[in-house]
């Protein structure tokens, strides 16, 4: 190929495009800029949202109705609540009533609801302490809700000849009673070593409980599983 030939085919080649600097007038940066910014913003919002906590009163030991609700008794919880949720329960900064009561159980760590505080006077319950003997369950404690049955004695044999007496049924004398207290009888006093239970008796129920005391019959606590504590929340402990 002639050197005029390769200078003719430089020339026809169209010149390289210079490349600019962006500027501040370049909508593709500001676009840029903007994406960033959205992106810082959003991520801290996002951590703090995360980290947003209040402080709740929550029971340091079961609670069970017509105890009282002071510090005593009570632990802090930091907790992440959203706007319905705060208003369920007690926050420290709003504090507790005085001469506040429990209405009806709190288990040990539960978030105390606003539901569960109230006056004494709103508490119809008796404290009976009722003995149980032998017939315990084992996982039985204060917080507890059981049924309370009677069991009768059994029947004396018959005379020669005659058949004996078919076994009385049991019969259930209160349902759905609150342990407020179990007690481990160890006294030498009582012959038997038994254990007993301060049960939380509605008005209405306490003339079978008592009549059924001085039978011969044992009392029997059954666990009836109602009232279970509310899942656990997602917390921190703060005190």
């Amino acid at each position: 190929m002639s050197k005029q030939g390769a200078w003719m085919n430089t020339e026809e080649l169209p010149q390289a495009r210079r490349l600019r600097r962006p500027t501040w007038r370049d909508p593709r940066l500001g676009m840029g800029v903007l994406l960033v910014a959205a992106a810082v913003a959003l991520g801290t919002w996002a951590v703090r949202d995360a980290a947003a906590t209040v402080q709740v009163y929550a029971a340091g030991e079961a609670l069970t109705p017509g105890d009282p609700v002071d510090p005593d008794v009570l632990s802090v919880r930091e907790v992440r609540l959203g706007e319905d949720e705060g208003r369920l329960y007690h926050l420290v900064a709003d504090g507790i009533p005085d001469g506040a009561v429990v209405t009806r159980t709190v288990g040990a760590g539960e978030l105390v609801p606003r539901s569960a505080v109230g006056d004494a006077a709103a508490v119809d319950l008796r404290p009976v302490v009722v003995p149980l003997g032998l017939a315990v369950p084992t996982d039985l404690a204060a917080g507890a809700v059981v049924d309370l049955w009677l069991a009768p004695p059994a029947p004396i044999g018959g005379g020669v000849g005659q058949p004996a007496a078919a076994a009385p049924e049991p019969a259930l004398l209160a349902a759905e009673l609150v342990v407020a207290e179990v007690v481990e009888d160890d006294s030498m006093l009582s012959g038997t070593t038994g254990t007993s239970v301060e049960l939380l008796v509605p008005r209405l129920d306490l003339p079978d409980v008592l009549a059924a005391l001085s039978t011969d019959g044992q009392l029997v606590a059954v666990p009836t599983f109602v009232g279970a504590g509310a899942p656990a929340a997602d917390t921190e402990d703060a005190a």
